[in-house]
């Protein structure tokens, strides 16, 4: 080893590599749909009792903060589906080097991003 190790770790000097950012996004992005998923749910349900509380719902959902809150929760369904595809893949040591996982991971935020933006240009 030709450097020291330090002896307090500054997270903001850490570089992460890319495999790495995709887990920690993943795991973000399953905190977010945990924390989001009961809220659509809920405006789900509210909206199917009468006419005023579906007109309330498609308020809020019609709200500019709303449709950041729907897009929040698009972005983190789409990239927790495709981390978790690859997750999956590696768990069967498909794609385990290190080029085809760091292959893998772009391809993880690329389809999450570019998928997220296409959608969210429809329901903007």
């Amino acid at each position: 080893m030709t450097q020291q190790r330090p002896k307090n770790l500054d997270l903001t000097r850490i570089r992460l590599p890319l495999p790495g950012l995709v887990s920690i996004l993943h795991r973000i992005s399953g905190a977010l749909l945990f924390l989001l998923i009961p809220f659509v749910l809920y405006l789900l349900g509210a909206s199917l009792g009468s006419a005023e509380s579906f007109a309330r719902c498609a308020a809020v959902v019609g709200h500019p903060l709303g449709k950041l809150v729907l897009l929040a929760l698009l972005w983190g369904l789409l990239h927790h589906f495709f981390a978790g595809l690859r997750f999956l893949a590696l768990d069967i040591h498909w794609g385990a080097s290190l080029g085809a996982a760091r292959n893998s991971s772009w391809a993880v935020l690329i389809l999450s991003l570019a998928l997220t933006v296409a959608l969210g240009v429809r329901l903007w």
